[in-house]
């Protein structure tokens, strides 16, 4: 097994892990913190294997609230973090509050090739000092197109970049096809590869055949969208769809 696909399946503690999104939903910081904490609450308890705290609706400050909350009160916990747009920022969180891993959106492909050098020498230096393991983008929902090589050579690139590359559809919420997914897989081999948009109950066990793992936001809200609430009967139903698969 590749010692990277090892490394995953130890972290989460469990084959085909899933993290569940926290977007930071509310209009005030107090209200952002307690819903956060009580979507964590209803995740973890219905099967979900890891967080992960995004400033998808609140803002940096917001997400260093929850992890220190985190830290400070739940060390058993596996969380991670993901600052849109500021890598710096993520591995600081994560350094100081203890989160296992980080997400990046794009870790290759978004940039021309002059800036991308730079981004390379800047991630490297990141990952030299800190032992977060990483998820890095490509093609990611959102991001853009600009480094002009093909598929293949963005994901090499990708795969010296992180630990595991992560493949979404065009948004979130959306699925990601499979023909994207098997696409990701030909290329990277055994490098772990996550589905990190648009998992649901109908698609998650052919999807999860292939990759490795999967984070799931929308779906597991009351309505399946990003603004929505985070359900129970949700969680708790994919979650049991996805302990069927890792019996098979």
């Amino acid at each position: 097994m590749n010692i990277k696909k090892k490394n995953l399946d130890r972290l989460f503690g469990t084959q085909k892990p899933i993290i569940g999104m926290v977007h930071l939903k509310g209009e005030t910081d107090k209200e952002i913190f307690r819903t956060a904490l009580r979507e964590i609450d209803i995740l973890i308890n219905n099967g979900i294997d890891a967080v992960m705290i995004e400033n998808y609706f609140g803002e940096p400050h917001n997400v260093e609230d929850v992890l220190e909350y985190l830290y400070d009160y739940r060390d058993k916990l596996i969380y991670g973090v993901n600052i849109l747009g500021d890598h710096y920022k993520a591995y600081d969180l994560a350094d100081k509050y203890g989160a296992s891993f980080i997400q990046i959106d794009s870790i290759a492909g978004h940039l021309n090739r002059s800036d991308d050098h730079d981004f390379e020498e800047e991630i490297n230096r990141l990952r030299k000092y800190s032992n977060t393991y990483l998820f890095g983008g490509v093609r990611f929902k959102y991001q853009p197109y600009l480094s002009k090589r093909t598929l293949q050579q963005d994901l090499i690139i990708g795969m010296r970049r992180c630990e595991s590359i992560v493949v979404t559809g065009d948004a979130t919420g959306h699925e990601t096809s499979l023909a994207k997914i098997k696409e990701f897989r030909e290329v990277i081999g055994e490098f772990p590869l996550i589905v990190g948009a648009g998992l649901t109950v109908d698609n998650c066990a052919e999807q999860l055949k292939i990759a490795d793992a999967g984070i799931v936001g929308s779906y597991l809200k009351d309505n399946h969208k990003d603004y929505g609430d985070v359900s129970e009967q949700n969680t708790r139903e994919f979650m049991d769809k996805v302990k069927t698969l890792r019996m098979k």
